[in-house]
């Protein structure tokens, strides 16, 4: 396999974000053709190869292969919200969630102080707590992708020309 070193920075530069346009622009192909540049390169067959071998090595670098995100998956999948929250019915400190919402199933959270009275007169009676979480069906269907579960399969649509011609009848006298 033998790349050119434009193919090379193509092949670097591709693992920062997966975007083929981009990356052929920043190993140096003209941005006026970089779309077509991109395609066409991811499929140079040592291109591929180059770009295969570059994620694997990626994956055990990092310890993060289709198992790992598979589990992952899973874990956010099963989360159960009520740990969040103590035997009052009140939010945990963040530091007490357990780590699958604080390593990124919880995408956001807002807090809203609650006030009565004006000016010097405001006195604080409450906090509004909203916490905002990833899309879990979504979380769902890519397990359901990851593991070949047939009702997440993209549905291609195919069309058959059928040629039908009437029957034909042929009678016969005695």
């Amino acid at each position: 396999m033998s790349l050119t070193p434009k193919q090379e920075a193509f092949v670097r530069e591709y693992l920062i974000d997966l975007n083929a346009t981009q990356a052929a622009i920043r190993a140096g192909y003209s941005p006026k053709t970089a779309k077509q540049q991109g395609a066409r390169l991811l499929t140079n067959v040592d291109v591929s190869t180059a770009l295969m071998a570059a994620k694997a090595e990626r994956s055990e670098k990092t310890k993060v292969d289709a198992e790992w995100v598979l589990t992952r998956l899973a874990s956010d999948a099963t989360a159960d919200l009520a740990e969040l929250y103590d035997a009052e019915g009140n939010l945990k400190p963040i530091h007490d969630w357990p780590m699958v919402f604080r390593t990124g199933l919880v995408a956001g959270i807002e807090v809203e102080e609650l006030f009565e009275g004006r000016g010097q007169d405001r006195v604080a009676i409450g906090r509004v707590r909203k916490i905002k979480l990833l899309d879990r069906t979504k979380v769902v269907e890519l397990v359901g992708k990851h593991v070949d579960v047939s009702a997440f399969k993209e549905t291609a649509a195919q069309t058959v020309n059928v040629n039908i011609s009437a029957p034909t009848y042929r009678v016969v006298e005695e």
